[in-house]
């Protein structure tokens, strides 16, 4: 959090526990919140990089994006006349990028999670997940699509 924010946000809340609204108290607040926060300067932690909140808003838009999209295909493949001739299962081995458990455990999470998709087992040489999927048109289009989707997210969040 910014340090003028924080004395900000110290000073108002001075005001607020004295209960005196007046503008010699928040200046009286606000001269205690400079020196508190003077005096644990060094213990301040630093913000997060805005560039990984960034990631973590991109990962999420595409995750309801994706979640909103697969939604409607399963819907409409379980409201069509004679489901078991449109039904393609499958399971297939998506070569994995993402090598911390962290990357892994979401990655397969988010998959999990997205409709029509499920994970089923990492490799013991954690190359390899397998996703079983519930209606396979293209095995390279759906890797092309976990891959420069999901997974890439993933990667920059952790990066």
């Amino acid at each position: 959090m910014n340090a003028v924010v924080l004395l900000l946000l110290l000073a108002l809340g001075w005001v607020a526990l004295t209960g005196g609204f007046t503008l010699p108290n928040l200046l009286l607040g606000a001269a205690i919140a400079a020196l508190v926060l003077w005096v644990f300067r060094h213990r301040l932690v630093r913000p997060p990089r805005f560039g990984r909140l960034f990631s973590i808003a991109t990962l999420a838009l595409l995750f309801i994006k994706e979640l909103l999209l697969s939604a409607l295909a399963v819907a409409r493949l379980v409201l069509t006349p004679n489901l078991g001739r449109h039904l393609k299962p499958a399971i297939i081995a998506f070569p994995l990028t993402a090598a911390s458990d962290a990357e892994i455990t979401l990655l397969a999470n988010l998959i999990t999670l997205t409709p029509g998709t499920l994970s089923v087992d990492v490799s013991p040489d954690r190359k390899r997940l397998y996703v079983h999927v519930l209606s396979l048109r293209s095995r390279d289009a759906l890797i092309e699509n976990i891959s420069r989707g999901f997974e890439n997210k993933v990667m920059d969040v952790f990066r």
